[in-house]
């Protein structure tokens, strides 16, 4: 079976989709592409590569990197917004992982 292609609308909507550049994003955050480096070193984003080797950014990422960014702007060293982010995103999956087991444990009483 030959690869389903992927429309150009459906790259839009996709929230994963690579389509801003580093310049793009920083300049959608009001950031600097230091800033989106730094996010990088400190993994809480990793952005895909274009053929030429340039950062892309997904809607996803970008969403993450604002949360950042208000921690930063609110004083919290940057290492430490990224772990608190991380720490988010755990407690956000454990919640969401709790709330499926109880529903399942509650449909088969």
């Amino acid at each position: 079976m030959p690869p389903r292609s992927t429309s150009t609308a459906d790259k839009f909507d996709d929230d994963d989709y690579p389509a801003y550049t580093m310049g793009r994003a920083a300049e959608m955050l009001g950031a600097t592409p230091a800033f989106l480096r730094a996010l990088g070193e400190h993994r809480l984003i990793t952005p895909l590569r274009s053929e030429g080797g340039h950062r892309r950014y997904s809607r996803y990422q970008l969403r993450i990197a604002g949360r950042a960014r208000e921690l930063v702007d609110a004083g919290t060293p940057i290492e430490a917004a990224c772990r608190i982010i991380i720490l988010e995103d755990q407690l956000e999956e454990a919640q969401r992982i709790n709330e499926e087991l109880r529903s399942r444990s509650e449909s088969s009483t």
